[in-house]
Parts: C-alpha cells; sequence; structure tokens
C-alpha cells in the first residue's frame, strides 16, 4: 500500500510511548483523509497539506472519546488509566487542531471546523436516542454512520472549483460508505464489538425471536455469533455495499483526469477491498 504522507506528519501528534502502552487508539481515517489531499492537491490549494492535517487530528480525537467505555462496573487500576487516557488523547488531539490552525492565521477554517463537530456530535445524539429505542434499521444505522464520517470533510467543499467541486459530494460519500462497510466487516466478527453493529441491526429486522433475545446481551456468545455469521452471510452483504460504494468513487474519480494523487488513491482504495477478497471481488471485475 501507498503510504498516506499525512499518516505519517500525523504521528508527530499521536504517537505517544504513554498511550500506547496503556490504551488503544482508533484507526487512522486512511481513505478520508487520502481523499481529501487528493483532490485539494489537484486543486492547487496552498494549504492541502495543514486542512488534511487538522482535520485527521480532529477526527481522531473524536473516535477516540467514542472508545471510552461508559459502563459503570468497577474497574481494574489498568482499566481505569486506559480510560482515563482516551479522555485525554482525544482532548489532545482535538487541541492541536486549534493550535496548527490559528498559528498559520487560518481562523475562518477553526470556525467552520468547530460548527461541523457540533453537528457531528448532534448526529450522534440523535442515533444515539434511536438505537435505544430499537427504531432504527440495518440500512438507517449505515447511512447514519457514513453521514457521522463525511461532515467534518465537507467543509472543505469550498475550496473547491470546477470538475472536483462537482464530483467532490459523490466521491465523499462513497469513500464514507467504503470505510463504513470495511469497519462493519470487522464489527460482524467481534463478539466484544458486535453489539449495535450493522449485522446487529440486520439480525433485529429479519431474526427470530429467539435470536433478537440474545442479542440483548452487548457481548454475544461466539458459538452463537458464528452461527449468525453463517446464517445471515454477513460478510457478502457487506461485501456488495463496499464494491458498490467503491464504484461509485472510481466513475466519479475518472471524472478528474489522470491526476498522481487520485491515481494512488484508487490504487489504495483497491488494496482496502482486496484485502477482503473471499466476500468483495476485486475493483472492475466483472460482476
Amino acid at each position: 500500500m501507498i503510504p498516506n504522507r499525512i499518516h505519517e506528519i500525523a504521528k508527530k501528534y499521536v504517537e505517544y510511548d504513554m498511550i500506547q502502552a496503556h490504551t488503544e487508539l482508533p484507526a487512522f481515517p486512511d481513505l478520508r483523509v487520502r481523499l481529501l489531499f487528493a483532490i485539494l492537491n489537484q486543486q492547487s490549494v496552498a494549504q492541502s497539506e495543514l486542512y488534511s492535517l487538522v482535520v485527521s487530528l480532529v477526527q481522531l480525537g473524536m473516535d477516540t472519546h467514542d472508545l471510552i467505555d461508559l459502563e459503570t462496573d468497577k474497574r481494574s487500576e489498568s482499566e481505569m488509566r486506559s480510560r482515563q487516557l482516551k479522555v485525554l488523547a482525544g482532548d489532545y488531539f482535538s487541541s492541536q487542531f486549534y493550535r496548527l490552525l490559528a498559528q498559520a492565521g487560518q481562523t475562518d477554517m477553526i470556525a467552520a471546523i468547530s460548527a461541523a463537530v457540533c453537528e457531528v456530535n448532534r448526529m450522534k445524539v440523535k442515533l444515539y436516542i434511536m438505537m435505544s429505542r430499537s427504531d432504527v434499521t440495518a440500512e438507517d444505522y449505515f447511512a447514519w454512520m457514513a453521514g457521522m464520517k463525511s461532515k467534518l470533510f465537507e467543509v472543505f467543499a469550498g475550496k473547491m472549483a470546477g470538475q472536483a467541486s462537482s464530483h467532490w459530494p459523490v466521491l465523499l460519500q462513497g469513500m464514507c460508505r467504503c470505510e463504513v462497510a470495511l469497519d462493519e466487516m470487522e464489527r460482524c466478527e467481534s463478539p466484544t464489538r458486535f453489539y449495535q453493529s450493522w449485522a446487529y441491526w440486520h439480525v433485529l429486522e429479519n431474526g427470530n425471536e429467539e435470536e433478537r433475545e440474545a442479542l440483548e446481551q452487548q457481548h454475544p456468545d461466539p458459538a452463537f455469533l458464528s452461527s449468525l455469521l453463517k446464517k445471515y452471510e454477513f460478510r457478502g452483504k457487506l461485501g456488495v455495499m463496499l464494491n458498490a460504494a467503491a464504484d461509485e468513487v472510481q466513475a466519479a474519480a475518472a471524472g478528474l483526469g489522470a491526476d498522481m494523487h487520485v491515481q494512488e488513491l484508487l490504487q489504495t482504495l483497491e488494496s482496502y477491498t482486496g484485502r477482503w477478497a473471499g466476500a468483495v471481488p476485486a475493483l472492475n471485475e466483472t460482476r
């Protein structure tokens, strides 16, 4: 896979020994950041590297806070340390976005990104309420997750012009759906992450009463989860969704010409989809 320049720069702000030793961090928003950097570079936006870096740090900060366990059970000292570090790390990552933009005199972008953060938090609360009432379908859940992933990056639409401006919404939404599908493929196989995943809502919609009752456990029995994987073919269904989203990205990117960064982006996307070759045909494969 082609190295992500922005990810390499971001390591300066996120890789600290104490954090790495005592807690886990979320995945870097690789595909979205590559997409933003590629389009801004094609448009010769002077601050393309800065914008891509700060939005990645904000996203990491929010995603780190999302990993904080809100259960009230008694915790071990190591679990409490991990929880505290997630709080502090998320705050620190977010603070760097303010500092970097302020140093560059980009006060308008501080305001725009801050407004987008507020909107993402509003969407999270709305989705949480819907899920707490079981008032959400698998399709709804997928759309909400993709929408929340796109919100911070929508801020940069005003920096684009011409073909890039018209293709940006399709590119961004398609890439976000790719990221959601890839993450949900992992979640459907993880007993600790299955609860309230896309697969969870799919079973609530389509499962029998016994299966729905078993899903009330936040950490389902591995044998039960294995039976659901076999019965409902989650990976295959998500693979179809991944392919559809990847095809949208590829079609929209074709309108941007043979730009080097765009081509690298498509190669990276293909490397991601290739990880799931058993469930997902390669890009351009006849289906």
